[in-house]
């Protein structure tokens, strides 16, 4: 897949305020501070698509963009040490769980994960709740521009075995680096595999 049109459509703070569309959906969620906004602009080939800012918490709310007028990208709120109110914390858990569970043309949610830590115990949780769940959904190591490839593949074997504690399989996983561009084109294989999987199974409410 070649990405030559990505175009903001709304910002929600409700999964029914979401757009009718019933287009494809990948969300990508993360802790804050992975590298989000970053990899959505290296995707999409866009500087500015996504705001990207030093501090923490700066998306708050449901971000659609519709891509190649054909699927949406939606930007969820990040996860962790967002400096900002319990209540506020609150709104947002209860608006991301909403969307994930409720939004019925969601195909996949990327998960990001800093390829540089060991495996941390609100993105293990995280992980572990969309599997309770049975939601779909991808591990997308970032920032291994910022350390050897040996680091890499240690740091993901890590990650991988202790997933195996709770895991018989483990979920999809993705190595990219927003920097060099490492791994664009395995992300947008992946969503063209999964819309054309959809489209073969002839999941409701999905365009080809």
């Amino acid at each position: 897949m070649r990405i030559t049109q990505a175009n903001f459509v709304t910002s929600s703070s409700h999964h029914n305020q979401c757009p009718e569309d019933k287009r494809p959906e990948f969300a990508f969620i993360g802790r804050s501070n992975v590298g989000k906004s970053s990899l959505i602009n290296m995707l999409t080939n866009h500087k500015k698509l996504a705001k990207v800012s030093g501090k923490p918490g700066k998306t708050q709310l449901i971000n659609h963009f519709l891509i190649n007028d054909n699927w949406f990208l939606v930007d969820l709120p990040g996860y962790g040490w967002a400096k900002v109110a319990k209540t506020e914390k609150e709104k947002w858990g209860t608006m991301i769980h909403d969307y994930l569970t409720l939004r019925e043309n969601l195909l996949c949610t990327f998960i990001l994960i800093d390829s540089r830590l060991a495996p941390q115990p609100i993105d293990v949780e995280f992980i572990n709740w969309l599997g309770q769940q049975a939601l779909p959904f991808a591990l997308i190591f970032t920032k291994v521009d910022k350390q050897s490839k040996n680091k890499t593949q240690s740091s993901i074997a890590k990650y991988k075995k202790h997933l195996l504690n709770y895991w018989a399989e483990l979920p999809p996983v993705l190595v990219t680096s927003s920097q060099s561009g490492e791994g664009k084109e395995d992300v947008l294989h992946f969503i063209d595999e999964t819309i054309a999987q959809a489209g073969k199974a002839g999941k409701s409410g999905l365009q080809p």
